[in-house]
Formats: structure tokens, sequence, C-alpha cells
């Protein structure tokens, strides 16, 4: 893959890759830092990829790894996650459910945002994750039913 394949690639992603990171991060302009910086990674890594059929999700998964350093950073800088304070994406928007979503274990909330937020199949999810398709699935399960409960909707399900 050449440079200019790399960027209309990446080009056609922007948005699905903004969208995951915000939800990971919470704020816009740590979402776009977040993508900028993974694009960067992912071109100074682009000799590396031996699959391009693949780009899309080792593109996902440079995006993933960034924003856990970006919360690590922050835990170390503030002691705990805070909450975010803009607003995003409509369906992310009630704070119930955000903060739900924040509340889940690392694995079942990276689960949750890539399902549900950035639209990616379970597939793809597997496949950016690098974990069985069934995993995701056991994972997507387990977590809604945690969700399920915290909002207190398991009678309603």
């Amino acid at each position: 893959m050449d440079k200019t394949e790399f960027a209309a690639r990446t080009e056609a992603l922007r948005d699905r890759l903004y969208r995951t990171a915000w939800l990971y991060l919470g704020s816009e302009a740590d979402a776009l830092e977040a993508v900028d910086e993974a694009v960067y990674q992912a071109l100074r890594a682009l000799r590396k990829l031996r699959q391009p059929e693949f780009f899309e999700t080792w593109l996902t998964r440079i995006l993933i790894n960034t924003c856990h350093r970006e919360l690590r950073r922050r835990k170390r800088f503030a002691g705990e996650e805070a909450l975010p304070d803009t607003a995003g994406p409509d369906t992310y928007d009630q704070l119930p459910l955000k903060e739900a979503i924040r509340r889940l274990p690392e694995d079942l909330r990276t689960v949750i945002i890539l399902r549900f937020f950035a639209g990616y199949t379970q597939a793809e999810t597997a496949q950016a994750l690098g974990i069985p398709q069934g995993t995701v699935a056991t994972r997507q399960r387990k977590a809604l039913a945690l969700l399920r409960l915290e909002l207190g909707e398991e009678g309603d399900a």
C-alpha cells in the first residue's frame, strides 16, 4: 500500500475513528488528537502491515491503543478518570448510559463501544481486538446484562 492509498482509506474511516475515540475519551479535542496520533503512528508503521485487506481493523487497533495510553496518562495526573463535560453523539449523550458504560470492565466496555457506537460487526470487532468472534459475543451478552442491571431495565428486557 502506498501513501496515496493510505490517505484515501484513512479519510474514508475518519468519522468512524473519531466516533470510537470520542466514546473512549469523552471529549472532542482529545478524540481529534487521538485520531491524528493513531493515523501518524499507522503511517510510520505502514510497512509492517502485512495484509492490506485488514487495514481498517489494524488502524482501529492502533487507535484503541492510543486511547488507552491517554486514559492511563489521565489516571497518573488526575488520580481517577473524570466524566467528560462535553456533549457528543446523540446515542451516547444520556448521562446514565454514559456512566454505566464507563463503569464496565475494560474488556466489556471496548466490545460495547466498537459494536454499538462505532458500528462494527462482531467479526470486525473480533478482528480489531485480536480475539475470537465467540468471545466478542460472550462479552457483548455479559456487558448488555450488566448495563440492564445498572440501568434498572432487567424487567423490561
